[in-house]
């Protein structure tokens, strides 16, 4: 099986293509249909299997149909570290197309992270305790969140951000 037989956007295989991916893993292979269909997902999998890909790229794909303008996902990850790495992997995937995303983390000045947020990226990846930060100062640009993922969830869990978490749901979007 490619890639291109899940219907995935020309641009969005084309990079997947130019990273030199050319067949999916079961954790894609498994969670990328369902989430082009618009449903939930709930996936575990070992570490190294391209469970990000089994995220980004369906977001990805709906993303590019969608009028642009605003931030319509969130990611959470527990860590910078973590959450860098999917910055990056959404970057890569996110060449050749319109698409922007913003990294959003503790530790890093939040004078630029605020400016990013404002420029209406399409996705904003961050760790709990930031997302809050730049909920408060700025709620009104993730009004229109559509899709929010919650990446290691049991990691995040397991490191006491379960009342984050829940706060985050609390300000999103139904």
């Amino acid at each position: 099986m490619a890639f291109k037989q899940f219907g995935l956007a020309p641009s969005l295989v084309a990079a997947i293509t130019k990273l030199g991916y050319t067949e999916p893993t079961p954790i894609q292979a498994g969670a990328i249909p369902p989430a082009i269909d618009g449903r939930d997902v709930l996936a575990t999998a070992q570490t190294g299997t391209g469970k990000t890909a089994a995220f980004l790229l369906p977001i990805i794909h709906r993303l590019l149909a969608e009028p642009r303008g605003t931030i319509r996902v969130v990611i959470a990850s527990p860590t910078r570290e973590l959450a860098t790495q999917i910055d990056s992997a959404c970057r890569n995937f996110m060449a050749g197309t319109p698409l922007r995303c913003t990294l959003i983390v503790g530790g890093a000045p939040m004078g630029p992270q605020e400016r990013a947020v404002v420029s209406h990226p399409d996705v904003v990846i961050a760790t709990p305790g930031r997302l809050l930060d730049h909920f408060g100062r700025a709620a009104q640009y993730f009004a229109k969140v559509t899709t929010f993922v919650l990446d290691e969830a049991d990691t995040m869990l397991d490191m006491g951000f379960l009342t984050d978490v829940k706060r985050i749901v609390a300000k999103l979007p139904a």
